[in-house]
């Protein structure tokens, strides 16, 4: 697909057209609910309640890659979330992020960052899509308020 707004994010009962944000920054992050970083999900709903209505769209898309940190099933993680750090931000189906089985918006992601990335190195990854432009924050490195500089 030539562009970012041409995919569909599939959340448990219902998807996203992209296309229907183009005037929108979009942060696309890879969740688990059993991972140190996990408390970011606090940080990130305060950005999308601070910056929602200013136009920034948060998607979390939950993955099990690494060390099997997101086990539960669609319906238990969204439970998870919301119960735990009352998120009200979409959250997608689970899926890979890295592999032969990488969600085809990972893969857009990963290949038109600036610079690419080649693989996603930890849970909590998080791309950033602003006027077009593709970066990405390491996992390890990023917080969310390192994001939020960036809008």
């Amino acid at each position: 697909m030539s562009d970012i707004y041409s995919y569909s994010v599939e959340l448990p009962k219902s998807s996203i057209a992209l296309s229907d944000l183009k005037d929108k920054t979009l942060l696309f992050v890879n969740v688990a609910s059993k991972c140190g970083l996990t408390p970011q999900y606090k940080d990130l709903q305060a950005l999308h309640e601070k910056e929602g209505h200013k136009g920034l769209v948060i998607i979390g898309f939950p993955c099990n890659q690494f060390k099997a940190q997101e086990p539960g099933t669609d319906d238990e993680v969204l439970q998870f979330c919301q119960l735990n750090y009352g998120v009200t931000f979409p959250i997608a189906k689970k899926g890979d992020v890295n592999g032969p089985e990488t969600q085809p918006i990972w893969k857009f992601l990963k290949e038109n960052a600036q610079p690419p990335v080649e693989t996603i190195d930890w849970n909590f990854s998080k791309f950033l899509v602003k006027d077009g432009k593709i970066t990405w924050f390491p996992a390890r490195s990023t917080k969310v308020s390192d994001v939020e500089a960036a809008l």
